[in-house]
């Protein structure tokens, strides 16, 4: 088994040269590569060691409470008394305010040490900006605090039995209730809906407060807790779901009985506050995405350059890596993780400085089909590349394949988002010509300025389509396909500064092809 090896140089070089963080005023390449060193460290020797067994063991129902699997609950405890939990929450309110992009880069370590427990408390900052941006200034006082100390995690309840990607069909509902509100129903898929790592939950709750015809409309954002000092406070898990992968990441069925609760923001505005709360995650999930791609690479290489296979042409064993097939893989694999890291960077850094709202709206869907679709295809060339040994369990990258397909599926599906591009993103205003641009921007020689204007062309093609959701999964391939070429212009431009620059400049010949969502 390959021990878990965090890819620091990879990612710095993403985010410094690629992704140009050092645009961001607040940005220092130094200081990002001291915090990553560190945590590269706790992930390696403290989290990692834990994926396996939790894997095996995964999570119960102990008197009606989640239990985690063993050691889960003291690496979160030095994981929060290292401070790592409150990277990013706000210094005011007693975290450390340090940007997007260096959290993104924690976070992406953290998923490729345990995917399952970085879900867990990876919610934690989408909540904070939610709370930040919609909650009332006592709301702020009152629920901050416990997410910067660590004392509370947070999920988010959207799903039902009868409502998933269209939460139109939301029927969980929340009555006034003197001056709070109550809320009754039930949700699924509530990843952490229970844990024994925090001392209470933060749930944010989407409910129906309008008639059930107001659709997505009637929907408002709450805040319930339960657990430590709350007691159950109206909230039960009645099912930890059994799935293929993240055993040791608790799905659970949450029933609301009755279950007190605060309005976050204002009534009938929910799905616009739980918003600000999905896309943050969607960009953490497409980092999960090139965790795992990053994981089955670097498996694949070190098996692929150990095991003995055959001869050379001169008549010396050779190693699996000698074979073309194998070497083709191994670039694929490699390509796909390098190519998806640096989208994520660039929207992260994008996001971070503020000025380009339609971009990153853009980029967000984008990021997420080839980030995890990333992660799916490398664990999936890895297991071909080991063979036999690949689908055993013994190697692990049979872990990696089940814990990276759901990445492809939640915080919406990648259909979902290739929808939303055709149907919204390319009718909001300057959304596409800003993307035009960046691909202009990342291929400064103009290299790309004629595929850059037949995209074009395409864009008003769809968005005049009479049914342009017919046209999504097309417009997708095509818009990542140039995404790609752009991205890998901007790589080999700065090649130099990675150690391993002839690999880059080789790897980026197969930018451009077509790219299967």
């Amino acid at each position: 088994m390959k021990p878990f090896s965090a890819p620091v140089e990879d990612i710095l070089f993403s985010l410094d040269h690629v992704a140009r963080a050092g645009r961001l005023p607040d940005w220092d390449s130094g200081f990002a590569g001291e915090i990553l060193t560190h945590f590269a460290g706790f992930a390696e020797h403290e989290i990692a060691p834990l994926d396996e067994p939790g894997d095996r063991q995964g999570c119960r129902i102990e008197n009606g409470r989640v239990m985690m699997p063993d050691g889960f609950a003291e690496c979160y405890a030095r994981y929060v008394e290292q401070g790592w939990h409150a990277l990013s929450l706000p210094e005011a309110q007693g975290g450390q305010g340090l940007s997007g992009p260096l959290h993104g880069a924690v976070s992406e370590i953290f998923s490729g040490a345990c995917h399952a427990l970085q879900m867990i408390t990876g919610l934690v900052p989408g909540a904070a900006r939610t709370l930040e941006r919609f909650g009332t200034p006592d709301q702020i006082a009152a629920h901050m605090p416990a997410l910067a100390s660590g004392a509370a995690l947070a999920t988010m309840c959207l799903t039902e039995g009868a409502a998933g990607s269209d939460l139109s069909g939301i029927r969980t509902r929340a009555t006034r209730h003197g001056d709070g509100w109550q809320i009754t129903g039930s949700k699924i898929f509530i990843s952490g809906g229970d844990q024994s790592l925090s001392n209470h939950i933060l749930h944010l709750v989407l409910a129906r407060t309008g008639a059930a015809e107001d659709g997505v409309r009637g929907l408002s954002l709450f805040l319930c807790r339960n657990g430590g000092d709350f007691g159950p406070n109206g909230i039960t898990v009645t099912r930890i779901e059994e799935k293929m992968g993240l055993h040791a990441s608790p799905t659970c069925q949450l029933a609301f009985d009755a279950a007190p609760a605060e309005r976050l923001g204002t009534e009938g505005e929910g799905l616009k506050a739980m918003f600000t709360m999905m896309n943050h995650a969607r960009l953490d999930v497409a980092l999960q995405g090139v965790a795992h791609a990053a994981r089955a690479s670097d498996i694949a290489r070190a098996y692929a350059a150990e095991r003995k296979q055959g001869r050379r042409a001169d008549g010396s064993p050779a190693v699996l890596s000698d074979h073309a097939d194998v070497a083709r893989m191994l670039d694929q694999q490699r390509f796909l993780t390098l190519g998806a890291r640096a989208m994520c960077h660039l929207a992260l850094v994008e996001l971070e400085s503020g000025t380009a709202h339609r971009l990153v709206e853009f980029l967000t869907p984008l990021c997420k089909i080839y980030g995890t679709q990333a992660g799916i295809r490398a664990a999936d060339l890895g297991i071909q590349i080991l063979g036999g040994s690949g689908y055993l369990s013994e190697y692990r990258i049979e872990q990696t394949y089940r814990d990276a397909r759901i990445t492809a599926i939640y915080e919406g599906t990648n259909g979902i988002h290739a929808l939303s591009l055709v149907t919204r993103l390319l009718h909001m205003e300057g959304a596409t010509a800003a993307f035009a641009a960046l691909l202009n921007d990342l291929s400064p020689d103009g290299g790309l300025t004629k595929d850059v204007a037949a995209w074009q062309e395409l864009c008003a093609e769809v968005a005049q389509s009479p049914d342009p959701a017919a046209q999504a999964h097309r417009f997708v391939k095509a818009t990542l396909a140039i995404f790609e070429r752009a991205i890998w212009q901007r790589i080999v431009l700065v090649a130099p500064h990675h150690s391993a620059c002839k690999d880059l400049i080789r790897l980026s010949k197969q930018a451009g092809a077509p790219f299967d969502p």
